[in-house]
């Protein structure tokens, strides 16, 4: 069992968590980081910690040392490190049957499906594993339907996708990426894209053209910084996409399931797209899963020997996704997401002033864009880091917080209070 060493202060208000000194990296973290980065590629740069147990929203690392986890998994953990129910769900499974292949069926998939696309009002479902796997079948499916049911002519299909996307790391995903760090010295690149202004109706009008199959857009960019589209956009891609017989595919991997509030990010303006890309929170923090979901006009173009995973929709997965439904049928956790995220955005207005340029977000999501002048996010984040909270920075200038949504008021005052103290002053040397 975790004991996180918090000292806790009871009463109906929630945790209060005490301040404790600024933590430096010790010799057994660096020895970690040092044996890692002698055999891994180095395709990615970690804020200097090394964790080896968690539960709910409490990490403890190798230094013996808890940290408070505000990114979750990039909304892979919206139920927090080894939810009990979502553990002996998997575990159960586990002891029974983990993996058919989709060479056979096996007694959980037909339940799964159900539950994913009754979540979603649609008719059918087809799972993966990663989001990124997820995307690229949506883009198959989106191709597909272009070919048989719109009637565009072969190969001249194309999908309009938005500045600041971020959809996964695979070849056709980093083709229409505007990330440098994430397009350039990778190509040469599938073809078949056009990218608009993220938030701009009118630039997504002059993109569509009547080739065009689908638009793909996040109801919320979180790689760009979480940001928000104004009110209303949404809604206008929406009936864009109807007046010109386009797909609208919502990709909800980092977006959806609860985190912003709603079970859906494009419920907050009742918007319904043709095609869910789902996965992160939908494996529970425990497994991968993604699906993407839609109804049978649409799905029901891809045929046997078409699309498929070894993995994909395998006993595990859909025992933990199946009780990850469950949970989020209940509202409960759209409901904490709305109102601690409510607390949340209240406290984040409340940083030093000049320090914050601006505060985005929904439900228990949110981006601290820096103001001119300070210093990058990375390095706040390593403040935030020696004070025992976890946070990432999207890009040079945001520090995105995305707390597991069992996370409780006083701890997020407590996180706050370490964000306010780490844009003042300098951290202990790591």
């Amino acid at each position: 069992m975790l004991h996180n060493g918090i000292a806790r202060l009871g009463g109906s208000g929630g945790t209060k968590v005490s301040d404790r000194p600024r933590v430096p990296v010790t010799e057994a973290t660096r020895a970690a980081l040092a044996r890692a980065d002698a055999h891994s590629a180095h395709n990615y740069a970690p804020l200097p910690v090394v964790l080896e147990s968690a539960r709910g929203v409490w990490a403890r690392g190798v230094d013996g040392v808890d940290y408070l986890d505000l990114l979750a998994g990039y909304s892979a953990l919206n139920f927090g490190h080894a939810h009990p129910r979502l553990v002996a769900v998997a575990t159960a499974q586990l002891a029974r049957l983990a993996l058919t292949s989709r060479a056979f069926q096996h007694s959980l998939f037909g339940e799964f499906c159900e539950a994913v696309a009754r979540l979603c009002g649609k008719d059918a479902v087809l799972p993966m594993n990663t989001g990124a796997e997820a995307v690229e079948t949506a883009l198959k499916l989106a191709r597909r339907w272009g070919y048989d049911v719109k009637g565009v002519p072969a190969d001249r299909a194309e999908i309009v996708t938005f500045a600041g996307n971020f959809h996964g790391r695979t070849i056709a995903i980093v083709g229409f990426s505007t990330d440098p760090d994430a397009h350039d010295g990778f190509g040469p690149y599938p073809p078949g894209f056009r990218t608009a202004a993220y938030g701009d109706a009118d630039a997504l009008a002059d993109a569509i053209t009547e080739n065009t199959v689908a638009v793909l857009v996040e109801p919320v960019q979180g790689e760009a910084g979480v940001l928000v589209p104004p009110d209303g956009y949404l809604a206008a891609v929406r009936r864009l996409c109807n007046d010109n017989g386009v797909l609208m595919m919502a990709d909800e991997i980092q977006s959806g399931l609860g985190r912003t509030g709603e079970t859906f990010a494009c419920d907050h303006e009742a918007v319904v797209p043709d095609v869910y890309i789902l996965g992160k929170a939908l494996g529970g923090g425990l497994v991968p899963v993604s699906a993407v979901v839609a109804d049978w006009p649409v799905m029901g173009v891809i045929g046997p020997g078409q699309h498929g995973s070894t993995f994909g929709g395998n006993p595990l997965a859909c025992a933990v996704a199946t009780e990850v439904v469950r949970m989020l049928e209940t509202g409960e956790y759209q409901q904490r997401s709305r109102e601690l995220g409510g607390y949340l955005h209240e406290l984040l207005t409340q940083l030093p002033a000049g320090r914050v340029a601006q505060v985005r977000g929904r439900g228990l999501w949110a981006g601290v864009e820096l103001a001119p002048g300070q210093p990058p996010a990375r390095v706040v984040c390593e403040r935030l880091l020696a004070r025992r909270v976890l946070a990432k920075d999207a890009h040079e200038g945001t520090i995105r917080l995305a707390p597991p949504l069992v996370v409780e008021r006083g701890e997020l005052t407590w996180a706050v209070e370490q964000l306010a103290d780490s844009l003042l002053d300098s951290p202990d040397p790591l």
